[in-house]
């Protein structure tokens, strides 16, 4: 989901609720704790440099019971943020504490927001000798090491 579709959602909303993929939902007292935007520069496993940017939502929910964060409040801090970070229209992330902080996708069912999970993959797969088809298998220690061409990632 971008940030524009999630503005345009909150408006039409009673309530600001988030369901993990477990069904379980983020209790209703949460907090937004953090707006942010992310800028990751890095090279994949073939060599090549990327760049990539999105807007964080950090959700956490503490032991105050009688906050309830309304649509209207999330779409001022969202307004707040783009102001003061100069946001783009980018792809949300969610940070969630689950064993750790997690990471999740956002979507929206029509009635809630979800947390989807996001998953790794291989950018250079035509050039490590993977496809994205093939499942990705862990080297033993004795092969373990990566060299460009060998097929490790």
């Amino acid at each position: 989901m971008k940030l524009s579709e999630i503005k345009n959602l909150l408006p039409t909303l009673e309530a600001v609720n988030f369901k993990l993929a477990s069904g379980q939902y983020v209790p209703e007292h949460f907090h937004v704790t953090e707006i942010g935007l992310i800028s990751k520069h890095f090279i994949d496993c073939g060599g090549t440099e990327r760049q990539e940017k999105v807007v964080n939502f950090q959700l956490w929910d503490a032991n105050d019971f009688e906050h309830r964060l309304k649509p209207k409040k999330l779409l001022d801090i969202i307004s707040l943020s783009e102001k003061v970070l100069k946001l783009e229209d980018l792809t949300i992330e969610v940070e969630y504490q689950s064993n750790t902080i997690s990471k999740y996708g956002l979507e929206f069912n029509g009635q809630e927001f979800e947390l989807v999970s996001l998953k790794t993959a291989c950018l250079a797969s035509d050039q490590c000798g993977t496809s994205r088809e093939k499942e990705i298998t862990v080297k033993t220690e004795a092969s373990a090491s990566c060299t460009p061409g060998s097929g490790c990632c």
